[in-house]
């Protein structure tokens, strides 16, 4: 019975906390256990107007009838209309609120359940409708229907979706809801989107989750991939052009703007230019065995590949250099069935001749309206012939042209300095395949991608508004069926500004000009997602330029400074502490010129560039793939992935990275690695008067409270913990005093 008992209980607790609505009890009587156990979304769209439907099922698994208030979060205002609500096929009488409004009930709400993961809410409409009872062991639905119009974003139309996405923390013992929590995971959501009209759209694409797209009897259907969790941001972008351009803002009160510029150039249909590809692969004896049978097959699959338009290089180098023919072959099938047994035939000795195999593959000249690749691949370090990878480096970039250069480092044996100079001179890529990762898989992604060149020699040719910092710097070419994303920031006055952004870019030895109708606002609060992405491409390229062209403090200093202002981590990123500490019964200490460590994990990552000849092992092909992820980051996954990704990698599973501060667990409390023993620590205990009025007026402290509960925050001149005890009451004027000691004012 007491088994039951929790497990009710714990169905309780939770059920509120997952994402989209729940059911909450009355206020003053006791809990029924009603929980939530489905939620299904589905969208048409009808030219710009997207109808929402979301189902909702609750199951009441308590002994007593169920009954209480539907509610369901809305982002900041609420952006319904046509609104209507359904519990079976009863209409529900409900009212929708606005954030100010809302606050008190959000705020009440998370006072009982003492749930640091429900404060995200704070901020948020809602809408709210009594429910009618649900009987023990019942199952009701309850659906919310509404229309909301799209916005337009350039030649595309932009749909949001606040699908939540909290992971609950609920106590791990019922006989103490105050101690250590444990994680619930969300209701499951299931999304679906459909444009009647799916061929006026090219394929969907979002910043914030993976999707699948389908098309079928002339609809378009788009899904996440996997379950839905968080906000979910999708853009739809008109078939129109040869290249649609589709542009994002977010805006800040004070600050530039931010730009998300998305080109789309759809499927090929007779668009694409000509390629000459020159394919170099390392056939030295390290390649022997699985690797050589991979690369052989990746060859089969570039070969596969070409148009009747293309032509071909194949050269393979070990200690000498060799070539399956000495100049430029066309791509018909009986040249392709030759160049087959050629590569059925490498074998894989000697050593490994970089300077011939560069100097070779940049030699053959392509005419103009041709776009030159080379691609590179390579498992061992220059053996054969000049072995500095400067030197290497520079000889090449003297030799290149317009070549663009595409690279491959198979292993850890590998010289990552001279691999990415390649590759960033060729407006290119390098891609480092891990031991036990295929090689094939890996050159079959870059040849599938590029595939069918649209334009080349690309560039942002006008636009309303002054841009700055814009990353890519140098645009790549635009391939078919493959999105590019560029991030940048832009500049405006006092008012709003609306003009045609223009891409330029050259086809068929031509320009060509694709233009879309953009809005820049001066106050933009929507696609927050925005400045993160933007300042995860800058950290990318600046981390290079100082691995590429040796220390730079200033470069350094400024890695440091944007990792910080927007939550990221960095491989440049100091976290260090101005005095000894004691966490968890280990001394961090800092020394002059000397990293801080926990129990010998370095809380600092400020990595000196080192020589390119030492650009080489485990650590070089991590901080170069961490740098491309940076750099190639177009989602909210992808660098969430890359944070993960390095956190493990220089910190641990012990610690915990939110919002650019690094944090170690002690005795239940997340402690700030900025912390020291020097400053006051101010005491605030969670879910009081005190701890709401900190949060509203710092709500930059929402994602250190709802991820970590119990936390010190450390400040310029005082530290601020919150947990189980402290002040429960604070007067307006305190806290603003508390805050200004805070940021050192």
């Amino acid at each position: 019975m007491r088994a039951l008992s929790a497990i009710l209980a714990l169905a309780l607790v939770a059920a509120p906390l997952a994402a989209q609505g729940w059911i909450e009890p009355l206020p003053g009587r006791p809990g029924n256990g009603v929980a939530k156990v489905r939620t299904v979304v589905s969208v048409r769209v009808t030219g710009r107007v997207a109808l929402v439907e979301v189902e909702e099922w609750f199951e009441n698994h308590g002994g007593r009838l169920g009954e209480g208030d539907y509610i369901y979060p809305l982002p900041g205002e609420a952006v319904f209309s046509n609104f209507s609500l359904f519990q079976g096929d009863e209409e529900l009488r409900g009212e929708t609120m606005d954030a100010d409004r809302a606050r008190a009930i959000y705020e009440e709400i998370v006072r009982r359940k003492k749930d640091p993961a429900l404060i995200e809410l704070v901020g948020h409409g809602l809408v709210r409708a009594r429910v009618f009872p649900i009987n023990p062991g019942e199952t009701r639905k309850i659906t919310l229907r509404y229309t909301q119009l799209m916005d337009r974003a350039g030649n595309a139309l932009q749909f949001h979706y606040a699908a939540g996405g909290v992971t609950t923390h609920v106590p791990a013992s019922l006989d103490s809801p105050s101690g250590p929590r444990r994680l619930m995971p969300q209701t499951p959501i299931s999304f679906r989107l459909v444009a009647d009209s799916g061929a006026a759209f090219r394929d969907p694409f979002s910043p914030t989750h993976d999707v699948s797209v389908e098309r079928e009897h002339g609809r378009l259907t788009v899904r996440p991939v996997g379950e839905l969790r968080g906000d979910l941001v999708l853009f739809l972008p008109f078939a129109r052009d040869v290249v649609g351009i589709t542009v994002a803002t977010h805006r800040p009160v004070g600050e530039d703007g931010y730009f998300m510029l998305t080109l789309s150039p759809g499927e090929a249909r007779g668009t694409t230019l000509p390629r000459d590809i020159t394919a170099v692969v390392d056939v030295s004896g390290s390649m022997s065995g699985e690797k050589l049978e991979q690369a052989k097959a990746a060859l089969r699959q570039l070969t596969a590949s070409l148009s009747r338009n293309d032509r071909f290089r194949l050269i393979a180098f070990s200690s000498r250099v060799s070539m399956y023919r000495a100049g430029w072959t066309r791509a018909a099938s009986g040249e392709i069935d030759a160049a087959r047994q050629w590569i059925d035939a490498l074998t894989a000795n000697g050593g490994t001749n970089i300077e011939g195999a560069l100097a070779e593959a940049f030699r053959a000249e392509s005419a103009a309206g041709r776009i030159p690749m080379v691609i590179f691949l390579t498992d061992g370090l220059p053996s054969v012939g000049e072995e500095n990878p400067e030197r290497l480096a520079a000889q090449a970039e003297n030799e290149r042209g317009e070549v663009r250069v595409f690279a491959f480092g198979v292993g850890y044996d590998v010289n990552t300095y001279l691999l990415d100079r390649l590759s960033d001179a060729g407006r290119g890529a390098t891609q480092y395949v891990r031991p036990g990762e295929d090689v094939e898989d890996a050159v079959g992604q870059l040849v599938a991608k590029v595939q069918h060149p649209v334009l080349a020699d690309l560039q942002i040719a006008d636009s309303p508004v002054e841009f700055d910092e814009v990353y890519p710097e140098r645009l790549p070419d635009l391939f078919a069926g493959e999105e590019l994303v560029v991030f940048g920031r832009y500049r405006i006055g006092r008012r709003d500004r609306t003009g045609d952004v223009t891409v330029a870019g050259n086809r068929n030895e031509r320009t060509e000009r694709f233009s879309a109708d953009v809005r820049f606002p001066t106050d933009a609060a929507g696609n927050d997602f925005i400045p993160r992405l933007w300042a995860s491409r800058k950290i990318g390229y600046l981390s290079q330029a100082v691995r590429l062209n040796g220390p730079n403090e200033e470069l350094i200093e400024e890695i440091r400074e944007t990792a910080l202002k927007y939550g990221l981590l960095s491989e440049y990123t100091s976290y260090l502490v101005q005095e000894p500490i004691d966490i968890a019964g280990v001394p961090l200490r800092e020394g002059r010129g000397l990293p801080a460590t926990v129990g010998g994990i370095r809380t600092d990552q400020v990595m000196a560039a080192v020589a390119p000849s030492e650009a080489k092992g485990v650590a070089a092909v991590n901080a170069a793939e961490q740098q491309r992820a940076r750099r190639d980051a177009r989602s909210k996954l992808e660098l969430e992935e890359a944070d993960r990704d390095l956190l493990m990698r220089t910190h641990g599973p012990n610690a915990r990275h939110v919002s650019g501060r690094l944090f170690v667990e002690s005795d239940g409390v997340w402690i700030d690695m900025m912390h020291a023993d020097s400053l006051e620590v101010v005491e605030i205990e969670a879910f009081s008067d005190a701890y709401f009025l900190l949060l509203e007026r710092a709500p930059e402290f929402e994602p250190f409270l709802k991820e970590l509960g119990h936390v010190l925050l450390a400040g310029e001149r005082v530290s601020i913990k919150v947990s189980d005890t402290g002040a429960t009451s604070l007067t307006p004027l305190e806290v603003g005093r508390l805050l200004d000691r805070f940021k050192g004012k």
